[in-house]
């Protein structure tokens, strides 16, 4: 072996780890584009799962608008918020009570209980208005990815602010989704 054998062979030592850093980078870039993007393919298809499940569950129980709704809760499968998809949370999903005309029906008027629902649509001249139609709809709601090959740039290279020539927002909104159902027994079991 020569010299110069010997001397461009120690040269290459290095040569591997770095081709296995430069491949492996653009690796993990793709395979985390893939998962996030199966992800934003879920939350977005789950969508309308919400609020189909959330309309069911609000047209056989008595249930308001608030943050311990459980039809929402329900709706969310049980959590707060949607699995494997923070986005979609129980501030997320609307519930509306209609009347037969499609109007909806103001707080003071909606009916406390399936009963009193079932009165209300049987003497329209009483105190509550009928529940003819539940309409659920999910608002205000953002996909956002987990991963950002950008946020370690944003916040070292170029400070995160909205005038920032260089920040790349990479949220997304959701597709709008509603469901209107009729009212059924909305919680009456007499």
């Amino acid at each position: 072996m020569t010299t110069d054998q010997r001397v461009f062979g120690h040269r290459q030592q290095g040569a591997a780890a770095v081709e296995f850093a430069i491949v492996a980078a653009i690796l993990f870039i793709l395979l985390f584009g893939i998962m996030e993007f199966g992800r934003m393919f879920y939350v977005f298809n789950t969508v309308q799962e919400v609020t189909r499940h959330a309309a069911r569950e609000a047209v056989v129980r008595q249930v308001d608008n608030s943050s311990t709704s459980p039809a929402k809760i329900a709706a969310l499968f049980g959590q707060n918020s949607m699995p494997a998809g923070a986005e979609i949370a129980v501030g997320n999903v609307d519930i509306k009570y209609l009347k037969a005309d499609g109007v909806e029906i103001i707080s003071s008027r909606l009916p406390p209980t399936g009963s009193d629902n079932i009165t209300a649509c049987l003497d329209p001249s009483g105190s509550y208005d009928c529940i003819a139609f539940v309409r659920v709809s999910i608002t205000n709601a953002t996909y956002a990815p987990v991963v950002s090959i950008f946020s370690t740039l944003q916040l070292t290279a170029f400070p995160f602010s909205e005038s920032n020539p260089f920040r790349i927002d990479l949220r997304v909104p959701i597709p709008a989704s509603t469901v209107t159902m009729p009212a059924e027994s909305m919680g009456y079991s007499g």
